[in-house]
């Protein structure tokens, strides 16, 4: 098999792929900041309820979460799964890998905020900025260039996460890749296969990279 034919039998594991890790992103860059604001809250019972949440998701592995979540329905309430219709396993391991991956980027904002220096709040309160303000436009930018190296890191970790959708039987492009080195008794599947993780990997980075210079703009001299 040649590895144009390996590329269009992986065609829909990519597909799968892509979906869970742009999806992924898209919800979990947003809750993790709602996640850190609640961290960072000056009511000791809500941020201890938000420090539990990210402890639990940190300390526990991706693929026990997948189960849970993917299981919950059944051993909790006797829900058959069969019930949630066909895409419900792509439908709980974003659900999963969004929270999971929302713990670590709350833990990224939270540091990058608390490391801002006290004057900058003072120097946006002496232009007259509320905290809406002083937030959005003088902390967030800077913010973002200080956390941009381990969000990069954990972007990267997350394509490669992607290949755990098999531990609940979600078919994706590592899955897809074994089954065609199952069938042809060979290993040019996984190679073809860990060519396109790296592919992927390095466009990441490059855009992130790119994103770097572009904020470069915001450090503070």
């Amino acid at each position: 098999m040649s590895v144009f034919q390996i590329l269009n039998l992986l065609w829909e594991g990519i597909g799968v792929s892509l979906k869970i890790f742009f999806l992924t992103l898209l919800f979990s860059l947003p809750l993790g900041l709602l996640i850190a604001f609640g961290r960072m809250a000056k009511n000791k019972i809500v941020s201890a309820i938000f420090g539990i949440y990210i402890s639990i998701m940190r300390g526990t592995p991706l693929m026990l979460q997948l189960f849970v979540i993917y299981y919950l329905p059944y051993f909790a309430f006797k829900i058959p799964l069969s019930t949630f219709g066909a895409n419900y396993r792509l439908t709980a391991v974003i659900l999963a890998f969004v929270l999971n991956y929302a713990a670590y980027f709350a833990e990224i904002y939270r540091s990058g905020i608390s490391s801002m220096p006290v004057g900058q709040y003072e120097a946006a309160r002496v232009l007259g900025m509320d905290r809406k303000q002083t937030f959005f436009i003088v902390i967030l930018p800077q913010v973002v260039r200080r956390i941009l190296p381990p969000v990069t890191n954990e972007v990267i970790t997350l394509v490669k996460d992607t290949s755990l959708a098999f531990a609940i039987g979600q078919i994706e492009m590592f899955t897809k890749a074994k089954q065609i080195a199952a069938a042809e008794v060979s290993m040019l599947p996984y190679i073809v296969a860990g060519v396109l993780y790296y592919i992927f990997n390095f466009a990441v980075a490059w855009v992130m990279g790119c994103l770097e210079k572009k904020f470069g703009k915001y450090a503070i001299k």
